[in-house]
């Protein structure tokens, strides 16, 4: 049976906030009533002032209570002061906090996704939805809940206050005020639907403009580029004033009905002056009260539209937030580091890229996947490290099912050198102590010189010192290669993974890259992905995999001498691309 959410749940869902978030709106709400309370407590020292003038000019006497309402005023502005101050600091000062505690949050949630997750959200999407999603739900956050919350009950309990005076003019004064908020309510759906039109045409120019940097010069078509992401910026342009406009004419209709009230109270006080039901001062009182009555809602109508639109982006936040994370046991005391894939299935879509697979790759020794591209040999290597989540069957490491571990525990056995390396723009030093965090500089120095680094490191203005740009632009693909086995030999890690590896070097930096490889995998579970034949030849066990599943398994010398065998099929062919010449 579903339990059904409490008030707090929805409300905490519907403006994407934590349980510290509500208490600092409740406190904004509250500072703001306080506040509100005492601005109107100032039309009640200006009211009896003038009580007490007209008595002073019947009674033709001396104002003796000079000294009690000089110091009421002193008393007022002190308590405004303070007042005002708390309420800052209950709307913007904890805010500003939240907000810290809303990225923290986003990258904590990100960082415990499965792989799966980046797979179908791009880049600009996630920065849309971490740095703009999260800035417009500070702005509500900030200038619009607790002040409008806060208005709401410093109204309601204004009007009891008044209505003791006269219920009738108070019915004057306060009866647009709902229905100036029935009318803004009205327009939500239209305000949320021109909200995700907005959204989604922001997504597109972000996508735009990315495309735009990264095919511009390649692509020699800057024409053509430029021309596409101005078409997409004016689109942009045009949806966003077509929301401003359609929620414009709300809110600027609403701003009219509520001043409304001021000409009924006038006209319903006159009335009753006439029939002697109320005295001058009584209708003196509400018209000191209307000029600040509308005040505390005058922010939040104009900023009532960015209520609505926001909802938008906090079903964005909070969509993250509820995606399924990849948690685990803390514990990871597996029996050995055997690989045991039981007949997986797995699918990126509704196409199964792997069908019941089934193989071992023993702790000790290499074993290679080979197979034509899309036969799912990446998928595997991606899967024993938990890096995505099965459809079915189970991945055990050493007897242990991995599904059932921490992924970020799992990984701490992994080590992996994969063709795309990735690289920071820091020093070389520090690039390779990511594989160990607090590794020593000289730990950081055994693992470089292991891997062939000092060769080219010497010739480097700063040395190990020296920044490599971003993603190492400064080097080249061989170089990346060997920081990439350095840091996998600084980890030491019992499971070494290797996708393609020296699949894009030149046989010059491929024989230093394979010497580096060879001392990190001695003892190790090696799962190693690579075309090249001549890769694999040294390897223990060969799996071929074909349209997602295991099509033969065995020894390199076994499978080429077997008559008919794909592995045998794949060499030959290799060695008569090799034989080719122009």
């Amino acid at each position: 049976m579903k339990t059904r959410e409490s008030f707090k749940d929805r409300f905490k869902r519907e403006y994407a906030l934590s349980d510290k978030g509500v208490k600092n709106i409740k406190s904004g709400a509250f500072w703001t009533v306080i506040v509100n309370l005492i601005v109107m407590g100032g039309m009640g020292i200006l009211y009896f002032l003038m009580e007490n003038y007209m008595a002073v000019l019947t009674q033709n006497a001396a104002l003796k209570s000079a000294v009690f309402f000089i110091v009421l005023v002193v008393v007022f502005v002190l308590l405004s002061l303070l007042s005002h101050l708390q309420q800052y600091r209950a709307t913007y000062g904890l805010v500003y906090g939240e907000v810290k505690t809303m990225r923290i949050s986003l990258g904590e949630s990100l960082r415990q996704l499965p792989l799966s997750f980046f797979a179908k959200r791009d880049l600009a999407d996630l920065t849309e939805t971490i740095m703009s999603d999260v800035n417009r739900m500070e702005h509500v956050w900030s200038h619009v809940l607790g002040y409008l919350h806060g208005s709401y009950i410093s109204t309601a309990i204004i009007a009891v206050i008044m209505s003791f005076y006269d219920w009738r003019l108070t019915i004057a004064c306060l009866w647009s005020v709902p229905v100036a908020f029935l009318l803004l309510f009205g327009s939500k759906k239209l305000a949320s639907k021109h909200a995700e039109i907005s959204k989604a045409a922001s997504l597109v120019v972000s996508d735009g403009i990315q495309e735009t940097i990264e095919k511009i010069h390649a692509t020699n078509q800057e024409e053509k580029y430029l021309r596409l992401i101005n078409e997409k910026i004016d689109t942009q342009e045009k949806e966003l004033l077509r929301g401003e406009l359609a929620t414009g004419l709300f809110v600027n209709a609403a701003s009219v009905i509520m001043r409304l009230g001021v000409a009924t109270t006038v006209l319903m006080g006159a009335t009753l002056i006439v029939s002697g039901k109320v005295s001058f001062m009584t209708l003196f009182m509400f018209l000191l009260v209307i000029t600040r009555v509308y005040s505390p809602f005058d922010q939040s109508l104009a900023l009532i539209a960015e209520v609505f639109m926001s909802k938008v982006s906090a079903s964005r936040l909070m969509e993250i937030h509820d995606k399924k994370e990849s948690h685990g046991n803390k514990v990871f005391k597996p029996n050995g580091h055997d690989i045991v894939f039981e007949n997986v299935s797995f699918s990126y879509t509704d196409e199964k890229v792997l069908r019941g697979v089934s193989f071992t790759a023993k702790e000790g020794e290499v074993t290679a996947l080979v197979g034509e591209s899309g036969s799912g040999k990446s998928t595997c290597a991606k899967l024993a490290a938990r890096l995505w989540e099965i459809d079915s069957g189970k991945i055990k490491v050493g007897g242990v099912d991995i599904s059932q571990i921490d992924s970020e525990t799992l990984l701490g056995d992994y080590s992996m050198v994969f063709q795309d390396v990735v690289l920071f723009d820091d020093s070389i030093m520090e690039n390779i102590r990511l594989g160990k965090y607090g590794a020593s500089d000289e730990e950081v120095l055994e693992a470089a010189r292991a891997a062939n680094c000092d060769e080219f490191v010497e010739k480097l203005p700063q040395g190990y010192d020296t920044k490599i740009g971003e993603n190492g632009a400064k080097l080249s693909g061989g170089e990346r290669q060997r920081i990439s086995i350095a840091r996998a030999l600084l980890k030491n890690a019992p499971i070494v993974l290797l996708d393609e590896a020296t699949a894009s070097l030149d046989v010059e930096n491929e024989t230093k890259v394979q010497s580096a490889l060879s001392r990190l995998l001695r003892g190790k579970t090696v799962l190693v992905i690579a075309h090249r034949m001549r890769t694999v030849e040294t390897a223990d066990k060969i799996v071929v995999l074909k349209d997602g599943q295991v099509a033969e398994e065995g020894a390199p010398n076994v499978l080429k001498e077997k008559y008919g065998s794909l592995f045998s099929k794949m060499h030959n062919l290799q060695m008569q691309e090799s034989a080719w010449s122009v």
